[in-house]
């Protein structure tokens, strides 16, 4: 019972944040040459942007689970 209100409520800030930020963004490291004792890496910045209908729907799902997700178990 408190596990999906819990769930619930991550799924309502997740929407929330993803509503107010549009996406997120993550360097990733690629190491293209070695030359003996030198390396020479590259560091890329990946942007990945969260579409409009998963933050909504990411509420929406949220919302339920905390709302009526708990009920009472016979």
């Amino acid at each position: 019972m408190k596990g999906v209100k819990l769930i619930g409520i991550l799924l309502i800030v997740a929407g929330a944040l993803a509503l107010a930020y549009g996406g997120f963004t993550y360097t990733s490291d690629r190491h293209d040459a070695k030359l003996g004792p030198i390396e020479f890496s590259i560091a890329e910045k990946e942007t990945v942007n969260v579409p409009v209908w998963a933050g909504v729907g990411a509420i929406v799902v949220g919302s339920v689970l905390f709302l009526w997700g708990g009920g009472r178990r016979r």
